[in-house]
């Protein structure tokens, strides 16, 4: 791996210490219609994307999302802060679970906490939760240190020609193995636990 590679691993990890996350008081206290809830996760999100003309989220998007289950219904075609919330803890979700286990995890945030007025409400849970991620994103900065000087020295007799891509090969691969392990982990922690039966289940049941 050149100079230039491992600069490009060095500067990755710094942006990742540097990210912060989404603070509550950031998000406005009046309710948003859906462009305006779109505009504002790009800008503040904009760090996150591989390439400046991704988009973070889009109205079919939330009209999905809205679809599944994971996002309780607009009131009168506005959402509140409370959804602006879910739609970050979806954002971090959806690239690793799938829509059932996502599904899963939420319905028991909203039915407790979306809208919640005795204190204990989505910015409450948003804060304690979300607030961990910069001391989060140092860790896996160490981590993906230790992990590019392994990569560095696993194929030490290859020809000179064939470091470079052996090198990247071998990053790319115990990158790879370790996003599989946590998110197995994460599989195995969501069948684990007794989740309340969702509200369609119930009626069912009627």
């Amino acid at each position: 791996m050149d100079n230039a590679t491992e600069e490009s691993i060095m500067d990755i990890i710094g942006k990742l210490k540097k990210i912060d996350y989404i603070n509550p008081e950031d998000i406005p206290n009046i309710d948003l219609y859906m462009d305006q809830v779109t505009t504002f996760m790009d800008e503040h999100l904009a760090a996150c994307k591989r390439l400046d003309d991704d988009k973070i989220l889009t109205k079919t998007m939330i009209n999905n999302y809205a679809k599944n289950r994971l996002l309780p219904p607009p009131d009168k075609k506005k959402y509140s802060k409370d959804h602006m919330l879910l739609l970050i803890f979806i954002y971090y979700f959806k690239n690793i679970l799938s829509i059932t286990d996502i599904q899963k995890l939420l319905t028991p945030m909203t039915r407790r906490y979306f809208q919640n007025e005795d204190g204990t409400d989505m910015s409450w849970l948003y804060s304690h939760i979300m607030g961990q991620e910069p001391l989060q994103a140092k860790r896996i900065g160490e981590d993906i240190r230790r992990l590019s000087e392994d990569a560095l020295n696993i194929f030490p007799d290859a020809d000179a020609g064939d470091q470079e891509y052996l090198q990247l090969l071998s990053m790319v691969a115990l990158l790879s193995c370790d996003v599989y392990m946590k998110k197995q982990l994460i599989e195995k922690l969501i069948d684990s636990f007794d989740f309340p039966e969702n509200e369609t289940d119930e009626k069912k049941k009627r």
